[in-house]
């Protein structure tokens, strides 16, 4: 029978404003029954002298607090006054101090890792500051024992460096928020919740695994869950409730069940044997596959469609007027022929130009219809786009899947990100009547056998991100139905697989142009080619609505 679950509550910075906050806990539990428990992050104390009179009270004893309530240490040099011992004491009658850094363990078996202040900028530290030697202190007995498994809950003031990574974006300037030492502890002590404050802000960001999918065993989630100050004029949320039960009580089964909003771990690099694996030769810059397509200039003319639309692109020396991205792409180590700014590109292929994304003809398509979507940015994989960018590649997915329909056609789209340098996500209509969704499915899976490959069905919805962290090389389909099929490329991936497949006798039947090469046209050929497919994409087009 499983054990009963503790009702906890976790609150932000305090800052002196007891009474509101026990009378806060008092109306809650009036209402929803008593808790077993109170978790105070940042900043308990204030420095006015009103802040210093409520105390009073509830030191000597004259106000009592309503539930056994846990504080951090001080966070600044005005509060480390209140705090006798830097070890964790009883501050008053159920309030208690857990010290500079440690393991609480309840009764019930919930364990509890906290670090209290900031990090130290220089040695010695201040009272109110911890140091890397805290940090190491704290995980080391933990890390040490080959059974451990995690922390139930870990407590900070400061919040982890880049958590926001992979997740929703929080609501405060992430330039300065953070340290990395906290992150790195996080990542380590793999807290079932993870409470901060400091930042005057609510944020909950989405669950995330503590496991590499298809590469080791499964493992619970994290939740890391930072929280306003008390009574603060914006009204955001300082309070959290949540129940648990102890993970030493815990069905190892039910432990490790993963919400469906999960996603990647924000503090890890891909792993390979314990190693940072070593990028593919892309990623180096060696080796780089000669590009099978090319697209335009800025600096030169624009389409003729574009400028029937008003539609107006600035050149190389204008300053872009794309709305801000929160993470900059980064930028290529030398010329590139997909970035829409770089002078190695030829005009004549392009389709369509939205914000973030644009559309292109391939050159030496299996089709004629064959079309790239590509970030307007350096992005090296879909798994790297920033969110407004994914999007937009969304969109572009959505009217090329309306566009295909409508001609009587399946919308096959394929990725690469091995050997290559920029994002090219693959288009290929393939005729309905030619042959099904089964049909295409089975001759990926079939081939992909063939040359000693395991290709993973991945459910319509799923996000790469989740299953590939960026940096890992991979091969991925997706069937007009949304479904995709995924490969972790070890070594020696075939370049041309995917056109390979498609260009098969049990598809296409196109086998001679499986290889863009043999599939060369003139400029004239091409320039008839794009034009043609511009004027019928048109009225799927959205970016020329805009």
């Amino acid at each position: 029978m499983e054990e009963k679950p503790l009702r906890v509550l976790a609150c932000g910075d305090v800052e002196g404003r007891i009474n509101a906050l026990f009378n806060r806990v008092n109306a809650i539990q009036k209402k929803s029954g008593q808790f077993d428990l109170l978790l105070c992050v940042g900043e308990f104390f204030g420095s006015s002298p009103e802040a210093e009179a409520e105390w009073e009270a509830y030191k000597s004893g004259a106000k009592k607090a309503p539930i056994h309530t846990y504080i951090l240490g001080a966070a600044s040099q005005e509060t480390v006054k209140y705090f006798p011992n830097s070890d964790g004491c009883e501050l008053a009658e159920n309030i208690t101090c857990l010290g500079r850094r440690g393991i609480f363990t309840g009764a019930s078996g919930l364990q509890i890792a906290y670090v209290s202040g900031r990090e130290a900028q220089h040695e010695p530290a201040p009272s109110h500051c911890f140091t890397s030697k805290d940090i190491a202190a704290l995980a080391a007995p933990l890390l040490s024992n080959s059974k451990f498994r995690g922390v139930d809950v870990l407590l900070t003031s400061q919040w982890p460096r880049g958590v926001w990574q992979y997740g929703n974006s929080p609501e405060t300037d992430t330039k300065f928020c953070g340290v990395s030492s906290i992150a790195d502890l996080a990542d380590k002590l793999k807290p079932r919740y993870h409470f901060a404050g400091l930042e005057s802000v609510h944020y909950e960001r989405l669950p995330y695994r503590n496991h590499v999918v298809l590469q080791e065993n499964a493992q619970h989630v994290s939740r890391f869950i930072a929280l306003a100050t008390v009574n603060n004029p914006a009204k955001k949320k300082y309070l959290y409730a949540f129940n648990i039960v102890p993970m030493k009580n815990m069905d190892p089964a039910e432990l490790i069940k993963q919400p469906q909003d999960v996603t990647e771990n924000p503090y890890r690099k891909p792993l390979k044997d314990g190693k940072k694996e070593k990028p593919p030769p892309s990623m180096t810059g060696a080796e780089e596959e000669p590009a099978p397509q090319f697209f335009f200039d800025l600096a030169q003319n624009k389409p003729q469609h574009q400028q029937r639309h008003g539609r107006k692109r600035q050149t190389d020396g204008d300053r872009p007027n794309y709305p801000k991205q929160p993470r900059r792409p980064p930028q290529p180590t030398g010329p590139c022929w997909f970035c829409l700014a770089s002078p190695e590109v030829e005009k004549h292929l392009v389709i369509s130009i939205g914000t973030h994304c644009y559309m292109a003809l391939a050159k030496g398509g299996l089709t004629p219809d064959h079309v790239l979507l590509l970030p307007i940015g350096h992005y090296q994989s879909v798994v790297d786009l920033a969110s407004e960018v994914v999007e937009e590649m969304e969109k572009y997915k959505g009217a090329i899947k309306k566009f295909c329909k409508s001609r009587g056609q399946r919308c096959i789209l394929f990725e690469r990100n091995y050997r290559s340098q920029h994002l090219q996500l693959q288009v290929v209509p393939v005729s309905m009547e030619k042959c099904s969704t089964e049909d295409i499915k089975e001759a990926f899976m079939t081939q992909a056998e063939e040359q000693q490959m395991e290709l993973m069905e991945i459910p319509a919805h799923t996000d790469l991100k989740q299953i590939a962290p960026p940096g890992t090389p991979y091969f991925y389909v997706e069937l007009d139905t949304g479904e995709k099929l995924f490969y972790r490329i070890k070594k020696n991936f075939p370049l041309q697989f995917g056109r390979e497949v498609l260009a098969s006798e049990a598809l296409l039947n196109i086998p001679m142009r499986a290889d863009w090469r043999e599939c060369k046209c003139t400029k004239e050929e091409e320039e008839d080619l794009a034009k043609q497919m511009r004027s019928d994409f048109e009225p799927f087009d959205f970016a020329l609505d805009d």
